[in-house]
């Protein structure tokens, strides 16, 4: 099957569990952790992704997170969960989705690991679940390693219920615009005070107006007390909103007065005149409102049933006898919640009654889809059956026939509606064939005929879905109905109208068959093999799929018998068309057919093998690419600077003694000289070379420059050359040109043409040197090369007389003609020419080495003192490949390349052991080539077999395994 694949067409790692003997023992200790705690495990808990819904492997995420760091640690990280998530193989395509998940992983840690985490990893107490794993994972709470029941408050409060103290409000010179600037919130909007009219008369009293008008006369001798101040701060509300008939001196209109003022909103009055008002009240607080922590009370009227038995308790402890009263029919709907969803529906659907089957139907599609990884069959007894029973009515609406399923075994029954729920129905397939189809238009039916087959496809859906799970499809397996609906359905008539319950039958078909033994005669594998004939694409990828699974999961081989003529030509059609998902599922059927010695033998007779093995071959580079790279054997290298000035070539010698100041010294700088922000060279050196070439000049008619004149020309001559004097303690400074470093050969000052050394050995007193004449071009130096050193003089037409001379070549380090000999002149020369580089050797490594023409000149010239890095081109073909997850490193062959190789070699090892062979080879021996059927299906291809070995290094193993069973045979 082909790796999942993720953006960019990338294989991606899936988050699966590992049911490994460590996981298990971990899931124990959590399971029996939370026991003891009294808090709530899922020890699978599933999160969304790209993929699906997958099951979280707790074992992985606790070791993720502890190599992270910890819980706390992986918190103050931004977005370092949706990174774990990914490592952990759970991708998402949005942000969105990526946060979600997240959060959801993140939740999941918390819940259930968080609490072991403490325990296990520091040996601590964790905190008690009230404010662990009962408040949320926000980050808000804080860290949870260091979390108490003193240092954590559970905010329950809404913002705004309880009143700020003074310490707590901003000043009142602090302008409102600033709160939002400086990052506090904004301050609350003055309480509102609901209008209380005076009952009194309008006219005050002379009491009353001198209440008012000395509101300080009565607490001239009071001390200012806090309490004394709040009193005061009471008594003069309370005067003020008194009716004027009362008398404030009374103690008990005092008293109601005050408590009315507690209790009022008064309390917070402004009087509407506030120079009459009194300024005790100024520093008054109000008393902060006791936040009161409710609990609920189980009572007769909000939960009767909890209430009836903890007084049952109290009367028990009490040793009061539990006298049994009379007792109150039940009433419907009251005290008993009923089953849960699944027994209701359960329930509901093997009633029979058409209403509550449409109940039970809807809600089991939905439960299957969203809980599949939960529901199973094997808790719920009687719905497989049930499921099963609603679908078969499916007969009764194309045939007249009611299919029932019998669960005894009577050999007298002769009716061909019964079906076999023990063994299966061994002759379904016959029974069908003796159904007659009712009339009925494709587009057109009654209300009753489609809601009926709405309830069936809801069975058949709900069965399709839940088999998704490996357990149900265990479970179905031993099913034996099941199987007879399948063959029912697959055979129905071919009505647009039933193309979706058939595909949901097939996807039921793919699930079950792992786990199934089929023998050709079988009606499942007879039904599925039918498919075949179909131009679905849909139905034949399924069917094919199908098929290939059979027994994939026993120890039982799928010999795949008595597959027909007609399904092996469509395959090996279906394999030339541009459909991957088509081609895999093919080669999927092929490899399980050609494992059988006697499938192969069917398939020499049934189509023609010696343009199929072509093909198989040329699937071998399915979806290839050709990869280049660039392997460096050596790498680059850079010669270190030297204070030695190469000498200027001849002609360029001429050349700048005829030349004037400073044109000369900028000709000069530039054929022996080169930039080099790395380099220096010595001002005496460079000067001493300048004199060294033009200082026979010096009193002639051309000038000569001063040494200032020539240090300054450098700077102009380099951008980056510039003159430094480098302290040295206890030496003398040294006085030096950085940026610039000397040729080792002269070029051109025009063409920036590099001249040729002649490295021809020549006696100089008792030593052989070099020649070291430099020279322009292969013609110049070959030239030389005669005339010089050999003594040939050209004619007058440039030719050379060839005659034979007794010589050596004395080019350095040659090693062809080190000795003297004898041999022609032209011989001679051909060979010296090797030693010269040629112009098209020249033009081709100077445009290997220089950039693009759009750059600047000065960046076109190759830089002498770097010798390139040595390099060898290497290409090769690579296909699709999967990484091992235990050797990362380690590519592995996979899609259709590799499954055209399986069925190649399962080709070359079973054609050797068919009936077929012998009678070519008995045909052989009475004349004609020699050799069996691999000789003859795969000596056209050996040589690709070859070229797809050598280049394919993922493929080499397989192939290499198919030559040697070819090369054997």
């Amino acid at each position: 099957m082909a790796p999942n694949r993720g953006p960019g067409n990338k294989d991606l790692y899936i988050h699966e569990i590992d049911r490994t003997p460590e996981y298990v023992e971990f899931i124990q200790k959590l399971t029996a952790f939370h026991e003891k705690r009294g808090t709530s495990f899922e020890p699978e808990p599933r999160l969304p992704t790209m993929h699906g819904h997958v099951n979280v492997d707790l074992l992985k995420l606790y070791k993720a997170v502890i190599e992270k760091g910890g819980y706390d640690e992986l918190n103050k990280v931004q977005k370092a969960w949706g990174a774990l998530a990914a490592e952990l193989g759970m991708h998402h395509l949005d942000s969105k989705g990526i946060g979600q998940l997240s959060f959801q992983l993140k939740q999941d840690f918390y819940r259930y690991l968080s609490a072991y985490w403490i325990q296990d990893q520091y040996g601590r107490e964790p905190p008690p679940k009230e404010i662990l794993e009962q408040q949320s994972c926000a980050s808000k709470n804080g860290p949870v390693l260091t979390r108490t029941a003193e240092n954590f408050k559970i905010t329950s409060k809404r913002s705004g219920e309880e009143t700020p103290s003074r310490d707590e409000r901003p000043g009142e010179s602090t302008p409102a615009s600033g709160n939002r600037a400086s990052g506090r919130l904004r301050e609350a909007p003055p309480q509102r005070v609901p209008f209380q009219p005076e009952t009194g008369p309008s006219r005050q009293t002379r009491h009353a107006s001198s209440q008012h008008g000395t509101p300080a006369a009565n607490t001239a001798h009071t001390p200012h007390t806090p309490h004394t101040q709040h009193v005061q701060h009471i008594q003069q509300h309370t005067n003020h909103h008194l009716p004027q008939h009362h008398n404030s001196n009374n103690p008990l209109h005092l008293i109601q007065a005050q408590q009315a003022a507690l209790r009022g909103a008064s309390c917070s009055y402004t009087p509407a005149n506030p120079e009459t008002a009194s300024r005790l009240a100024d520093p008054f607080e109000p008393r902060p409102l006791i936040s009161v922590p409710l609990r609920p009370v189980n009572t007769p009227g909000n939960n009767p049933v909890e209430f009836a038995k903890k007084q049952r308790q109290l009367r028990i402890a009490a040793g009061v006898p539990d006298a049994q009263g009379p007792t109150r029919p039940a009433i419907p709907g009251i005290g008993f919640e009923g089953p849960n969803i699944y027994m209701r529906c359960l329930q509901a659907l093997r009633s029979g009654i058409p209403a509550e089957q449409a109940f039970a139907l809807n809600h089991l599609v939905k439960i299957s889809f969203e809980r599949g990884d939960k529901y199973k069959f094997e808790s719920f007894l009687g719905l497989a059956e049930g499921l099963i029973e609603k679908a078969l009515e499916i007969g009764d609406l194309f045939y007249n026939i009611d299919w029932q399923i019998s669960y005894f075994n009577d050999p007298d029954n002769q009716n061909i509606a019964t079906l076999d729920g023990l063994t299966g129905t061994s002759d379904i397939l016959e029974r069908i064939e003796k159904l007659v189809p009712k009339p009925i238009l494709d587009y057109m039916q009654s209300a009753e005929f489609s809601d009926r087959l709405l309830r069936v496809t809801e069975a058949v859906l709900t069965i399709r879905n839940m088999v998704m799970l490996v357990e149900n499809a265990v479970y179905m397996a031993d099913v034996y109905p099941l199987k007879d609906l399948l063959c029912i359905i697959l055979h129905l008539p071919n009505l647009e109208m039933l193309v979706e319950i058939k595909h949901f039958a097939l996807d039921i078909a793919e699930q079950l068959t792992p786990w199934l033994i089929l023998n050709s005669d079988d009606p499942l594998y007879r039904t599925l093999l039918s498919q075949l004939d179909s131009t679905d694409r849909g139905t034949i990828l399924t069917s094919l799929r199908a098929i290939s699974r059979i027994s994939m999961n026993l120890e039982a081989t799928n010999k795949l018998q008595n597959v027909p003529t007609v399904v092996l030509q469509n395959i090996m059609n279906w394999l030339l068309l541009n459909d991957e998902e088509l081609m895999d599922a093919c080669l999927d059927f092929l490899y399980q057919y050609t494992a059988v010695v006697v499938n192969v033998e069917s398939l020499l007779k049934a189509v023609n093998m010696e343009r199929v093995v072509p093909h198989l071959v040329r699937l071998l580079a399915h979806g290839s690419k050709r990869v280049k790279e660039d392997r460096v054997l050596e790498p680059e290298r850079k010669e270190p600077p030297s204070e030695v000035v190469a000498l200027l070539p001849q002609e360029l010698q001429e050349k700048l003694t005829n030349t004037d100041e400073p044109q000369r010294c900028f000709h000069w700088l530039i054929s022996l000289f080169e930039e080099d922000a790395e380099s220096h060279i010595t001002q005496i050196a460079i000067w001493q070379a300048y004199q060294g070439s033009f200082g026979s000049l010096a009193g002639g008619p051309r000038n000569m420059l001063s040494a200032a004149d020539f240090i300054r020309n450098v700077s102009s001559v380099f951008s980056t050359a510039r003159a430094q004097i480098v302290r040295r303690p206890g030496q003398t400074d040294m006085f030096i040109i950085e940026g610039i470093r000397a040729r080792t050969l002269p070029v051109h000052y025009e063409t920036k043409e590099e001249y040729t050394r002649c490295r021809w050995m020549v006696p100089k007193g008792l030593y052989w040197k070099n020649c070291n004449q430099f020279f322009l071009g292969g013609e110049k130096m070959w030239h030389h090369v005669l005339t010089a050193h050999l003594g040939v003089i050209p004619n007058e037409h440039g030719k050379i007389e060839d005659k034979e001379i007794d010589t050596s070549c004395g080019w350095e380090n040659c090693a062809r003609y080190p000795k003297p000999r004898k041999m022609k002149l032209s011989e001679l020369t051909r060979h010296i020419k090797t030693h010269f580089p040629s112009s098209a050797q020249k033009r081709s490594f100077e445009s290997l080495s220089l950039p693009s023409s759009s750059e600047s000149a000065s960046k076109k010239q190759r830089k002498g003192y770097v010798t390139p890095a040595k390099t060898m081109s290497l290409a090769w073909e690579q296909t699709i490949v999967t990484r091992d997850e235990r050797n990362p490193n380690m590519e592995q062959a996979a899609g259709i390349p590799l499954s055209a190789v399986l069925v190649l070699r399962n080709i070359a090892r079973n054609v050797v052991k068919t009936e077929s062979q012998d009678k070519l080879l008995k045909k052989h021996e009475l004349g004609g080539e020699a050799g069996g059927w691999n000789e003859k299906l795969f000596r056209p291809v050996m040589a690709r077999l070859f070229e797809v070995m050598t280049e394919n290094k993922a493929m080499a193993d397989y192939i290499t395994s198919l030559l040697q069973l070819v090369q054997d045979d």
